[in-house]
């Protein structure tokens, strides 16, 4: 993305070359640069950076450090701007907030009304509900808390790229134009009453908050760097850095060879960045101190007035144009590759197809500039709240489309818990005898919700004793509970959860359950794909059963972690079955359900390429004998259910049974698939346990 000062010229603290003369010699040291004059080399500047962001996007597949790059240029602007303000003895921050909040809203107003109506004509239902929930966030500028909050959200693993999802760096710096001027302005405030600089105030103030932000970026990157992708603070170092530059320009004394060889080696180290540095799976961190430097030493560079300097490249007319419509090109080129990917129901794209994206994207982006951001930049008139009246109305629409369209996705859920059960029978379809369902009919959960549709939390909850993140949920039972079963393990335990509780609230059976994401119940030496943490969480889990005492523990028999005849029973399970031997408890292992390597919904409902057959074989699924059989040392107290002929046909394990969908992503079921099976799974599971 770009700042928001892309809709004008730009003025900042600037690098000036003298006429020299013939006494200055060829080892000449420059004066420090004037207090402030325009920029052009900055300009092109953000030209290069959105070039590389789209071409990247396009054709590469990966992330390219430009919008680092904008992060920087912000921070340099708003740094010198503000900091001048407050000497001369005052910022006005409504003024300036209405202000940003315009030539912020007139582009991206548009795009998000161009997304919406074109998400509703070319995406697929099932990408409805996540792409109104961020179009709203994006609105608002916290698209980048939105996707943090997803990037640790285990059961938001499944979500296909959003596309306004690159409008994280929008909120960011929207974040960043809101509170940076109110420090600019407190600790001003506090250096006049103290009889300081305010300069050398601003300066220990942006200094801090760089070391401070690095090093959490660092920290937060290793510690979980999807998290920390999108967090505003290990990103606000890369503002103030280009603050402290803005600020401490004045002082820097270059001589021409020395700034057009930081010139060129920061072009040149920019655009290698995202082919050098794994961008996407290494940033922020200290990895992005890479395309940050870069940035800084080209704007240190300044203009050298040179032939063959970067600034004469960086301000030819070609990047000076570029950079006026950088903007808005960011805005569209995204959602424009994103609809392209949906109709045409490819990963990527072709030469051909990506040169397409990225002509529509120029236009509609040259089309924004001269048709909105410039007309709208006068739009308000003269009076002090002008700038906050225009900025309302454009955001106005944007929240109604926003609002309106989640609307219609709560609608959507309505119909499914109104859908007729004797047309939707589901598992029952497959059991000998079952209903017959009704031929076509539209599937439940719909195609709109059927992402979302996961096993809610049990309604009794408390904060275990023994492990601090972990949440132990149970069912409430009127009296003493004829049976207590507590349920184990990971997100697909949740899923079969479902099939549990309309059985169990019948018997009246209190249902207990702790459950962890990439965290099946085993002791142990635990599979490499299970959460770092899951060692220590299963030892919780099983105090937690010892305080507890159920009448049996429910858990997975088996996984399968790749598509295929890969099930198998990992040692840590035959492990945590023993311990819950030795404590008195009984096991009911289930097999776990089949993994696909693609969305059987998003097969049926048609977004994938006609070649992928949305059922498959269940033989490539399934081995003619669960593994946990193979298995020797399977201690006595665990029954197995073997649900996979309500999952599968004899032949095939289809994407559809009884007019109900069965996954809601590649490998996790439906709750509402899974509720389906409860007539056929409670009475199997106390004929197993032998109750």
């Amino acid at each position: 993305m770009t700042a928001s000062e892309a809709t004008r010229p730009f003025r900042a603290a600037a690098v000036t070359t003298p006429i020299s003369s013939p006494s200055a010699g060829r080892h000449r040291v420059d004066p420090p640069p004037t207090r402030s004059g325009f920029r052009p080399e900055l300009q092109g500047l953000r030209a290069l950076a959105v070039g590389l962001v789209v071409i990247y996007h396009v054709w590469v597949g990966r992330v390219s450090g430009g919008v680092d790059v904008f992060f920087v240029i912000s921070g340099f602007l708003l740094a010198g701007q503000m900091t001048r303000a407050a000497e001369r003895g005052g910022i006005d921050l409504s003024a300036y907030w209405g202000k940003t909040a315009k030539r912020l809203l007139a582009p991206t107003a548009v795009v998000l009304v161009g997304v919406v109506v074109a998400s509703l004509a070319i995406l697929p239902e099932s990408r409805w509900a996540q792409t109104s929930r961020e179009v709203l966030a994006s609105a608002l500028f916290f698209q980048n808390w939105q996707l943090a909050a997803d990037s640790v959200d285990y059961y938001a693993a499944h979500n296909t790229a959003s596309v306004v999802q690159h409008l994280w760096s929008l909120s960011i710096q929207g974040q960043f134009y809101l509170v940076f001027p109110v420090v600019i302005a407190a600790v001003a405030l506090l250096a006049r009453r103290a009889g300081w600089s305010v300069r050398g105030v601003v300066v220990t103030t942006l200094t801090i908050v760089s070391l401070g932000s690095l090093t959490w970026s660092i920290v937060l990157t290793q510690l979980d760097q999807q998290y920390a992708y999108f967090h505003s603070a290990t990103r606000l170092w890369e503002f103030t850095l280009g603050g402290l530059l803005a600020l401490g320009i004045e002082r820097l004394r270059f001589g021409r060879g020395t700034r057009l060889f930081a010139g060129w080696l920061g072009v040149i180290a920019l655009v290698l960045c995202g082919v050098l540095l794994d961008v996407e799976g290494g940033f922020p961190g200290y990895l992005a101190l890479w395309p940050v430097v870069c940035a800084l030493a080209i704007l240190a560079a300044g203009r050298t007035d040179h032939r063959w300097g970067a600034d004469r490249f960086l301000s030819s007319a070609t990047m000076q144009y570029l950079g006026n419509i950088s903007f808005p090109l960011y805005l569209w080129h995204w959602p424009v590759l994103l609809f392209t990917l949906a109709l045409t129901r490819e990963s990527a794209l072709g030469p051909e197809a990506g040169l397409l994206v990225i002509a529509v994207s120029v236009v509609l982006a040259v089309a924004t500039r001269h048709l909105i951001e410039v007309p709208l930049s006068s739009l308000g008139g003269r009076s002090r709240w002008s700038n906050h009246r225009a900025a309302v109305m454009l955001i106005v629409p944007v929240l109604i489309l926003a609002l309106s369209w989640q609307a219609i996705v709560a609608l959507g859920q309505q119909s499914d818990a109104t859908a007729d059960a004797a047309d939707h029978p589901g598992a029952m379809a497959l059991v000998e005898g079952g209903p017959a369902p009704t031929p076509d009919l539209a599937p439940v959960p719909s195609f709109t919700t059927v992402g979302q549709d996961w096993t809610q939390p049990l309604p009794q909850c408390r904060t275990s004793t023994f492990e601090s993140s972990m949440q132990v949920c149970s069912t409430a039972v009127d009296g003493v509970p004829a049976r207590h079963l507590l349920v184990i393990g990971d997100s697909h335990m949740q899923q079969y959860l479902s099939a549990l509780l309309p059985y169990a609230a019948e018997q009246r059976w209190r249902v207990t359950s702790i459950l962890k994401g990439a965290c099946s119940f085993g002791l142990g030496q635990l599979p490499p794909e299970e959460d770092p943490n899951c060692g220590e969480w299963n030892e919780a889990a099983l105090r937690e059963v010892e305080a507890e005492q159920p009448d049996a523990v429910v858990t997975l028999a088996s996984r399968q972690v790749r598509v295929g005849l890969t099930e198998d029973t990992p040692a840590s399970f035959v492990e945590g079955w023993k311990a819950l031997e030795a404590r008195g408890v009984q096991v009911l292992a289930v097999r776990d359900n089949p993994r696909f390597d693609y969305s059987p919904p998003a097969c049926v409902e048609g977004q994938l390429s006609p070649d992928v057959p949305c059922s498959h074989p269940r033989s490539e699924l399934y081995p003619a004998s669960p593994s946990y059989e193979r298995v020797p040392d399977v201690p006595a107290n665990v029954a197995f259910l073997d649900v996979s002929n309500l999952l599968c046909t004899p032949t095939d394990c289809p994407p559809v049974v009884g007019n109900t969908l069965v996954y809601l992503d590649n490998n996790h079921l439906t709750a509402t698939y899974a509720r389906s099976m409860s007539p056929a799974v409670g009475p199997e599971a106390v004929r197993v346990l032998g109750w």
